[in-house]
């Protein structure tokens, strides 16, 4: 779309069916695209306002290095908090949802033990393993990341949003997503190549 439209704001006013003949533009897509409009990104730009977001593209020297080499890389990022230089130094830790008991404590004792030694631990916040990487990180006073399957306004599951409010405030909790979508199934696995790619 930007190499034929060559800049966001002609995209947003352009009629559906011009989009349409874009090439990997379906009608879908392009009747999504047409419908968001102006209006739209101003209700989304209000929303990063109101949760504090920052907002990271691709052309953006901010972009974290590690994912640049990513296939398929995300082209905006939603962050609450900060992505360091320091966090190209990372591992990511994800697993069941529901591990046994030595699982969870072996989890919170390699993130912390990672933390100690400065590097970043990258998990998904979703219930037992990734909770407690990130949980054993904070202990140490490291660095963590977050990247959720949903949009920074609808944080899931919705138990962990104080964990995600203490990881904001030492790394970061990222989304690929628009702040208002909510945590759908497809997009848990599709988010893991982020996960993958910062670390």
């Amino acid at each position: 779309l930007l190499d034929v439209f060559e800049c966001p704001e002609e995209i947003l006013s352009a009629p559906a069916r011009r989009l349409e003949r874009v090439a990997g533009i379906g009608e879908k897509i392009a009747r999504d695209l047409s419908s968001l409009g102006r209006s739209g990104l101003e209700r989304e730009q209000g929303l990063i306002a109101k949760y504090g977001l920052d907002v990271i593209t691709l052309y953006d020297d901010a972009y974290p290095r590690n994912l640049r080499y990513t296939v398929d890389k995300p082209i905006v990022l939603y962050v609450k908090g900060a992505i360091a230089p320091s966090d190209d130094l990372s591992i990511a830790m994800v697993g069941c949802r529901r591990p046994s008991l030595y699982g969870m404590e072996q989890a919170e004792r390699f993130a912390r033990d990672c933390a100690e030694r400065g590097i970043t631990v990258i998990s998904g916040m979703a219930r037992g393993i990734d909770t407690r990487s990130h949980e054993g990180a904070l202990k140490a006073g490291g660095r963590t990341i977050s990247v959720i399957g949903s949009g920074l306004g609808n944080v899931y599951p919705p138990e962990n949003e104080p964990l995600a409010q203490r990881i904001a405030r030492s790394g970061a909790v990222i989304s690929e997503f628009p702040v208002s979508t909510g945590p759908r199934r497809f997009n848990f696995p599709r988010r893991n190549r982020i996960i993958s790619g910062l670390s």
